[in-house]
């Protein structure tokens, strides 16, 4: 059985201690993925941005709110774990600097200037062990595989699961999932439920006995 680090939900960029950036994340999926994990008899542990969803009992969860919040959690417990899931949104963009209080309303235009956060998996994928796994989810218009390859070779993850926006906030989904050779897989549509029963049947699989992380399909699948 696989010990599971699983990243989850939005995480916010405070703009003053009333205002944020986010990502349009339920964390329906990762929950999901949770739960298949546990049902198959995987330890899971979520670190988790802001959601209203509720985790299935038997997974450890660590609450955090900004980015970088959730890369320093998710790099403390790197260490005890066989392999990262990063199914969150972290918000990718910060201002420079948060103002203090409340910025007051004004009948001119507000300009604010942001900066990139952490890449949490680019950076998770740097200090994970030879032995460790990431799998990556790249959100895209349209589902774009090239755009997800060239997001796999930037942040170095083993697999790559790839969606539409449609399935922001939704109960189902449509997922893609890819490996280093952009050979794919397999593809599944359905609820987050089922879609996420299937996912971890293909990573248990593709990734999760140590023995067989050489020996993914060789054969082209239709997606």
């Amino acid at each position: 059985m696989a010990s599971i680090l699983l990243t989850a939900g939005p995480t916010r960029a405070f703009l003053d201690d009333v205002r944020y950036l986010t990502n349009a994340s339920s964390g329906r999926m990762a929950a999901s993925i949770a739960q298949a994990a546990v049902a198959q008899g995987h330890t899971v542990t979520i670190v988790s941005g802001p959601v209203s969803v509720k985790y299935p009992r038997g997974v450890r969860v660590i609450p955090v709110v900004s980015t970088a919040e959730m890369l320093t959690a998710t790099l403390r417990e790197l260490p005890r774990v066989d392999g990262v899931i990063a199914a969150a949104a972290p918000c990718d963009f910060e201002p420079f600097k948060r103002a203090v209080g409340k910025i007051p309303r004004q009948g001119t235009s507000l300009s604010i200037t942001l900066r990139p956060t952490v890449d949490v998996i680019a950076t998770v994928a740097r200090r994970a062990a030879e032995n460790q796994w990431i799998v990556a989810f790249a959100l895209e218009p349209g589902a774009d595989p090239l755009r997800a390859f060239a997001k796999m070779k930037t942040k170095g993850c083993d697999l790559i699961v790839v969606n539409d926006l449609s399935a922001i906030d939704a109960t189902q989904n449509t997922v893609a999932v890819y490996n280093k050779r952009r050979i794919c897989l397999g593809a599944k549509s359905g609820t987050k439920r089922a879609v996420a029963g299937w996912l971890v049947r293909l990573l248990e699989k593709n990734l999760f006995d140590p023995s067989d992380r050489k020996k993914t399909a060789a054969k082209q699948t239709e997606c």
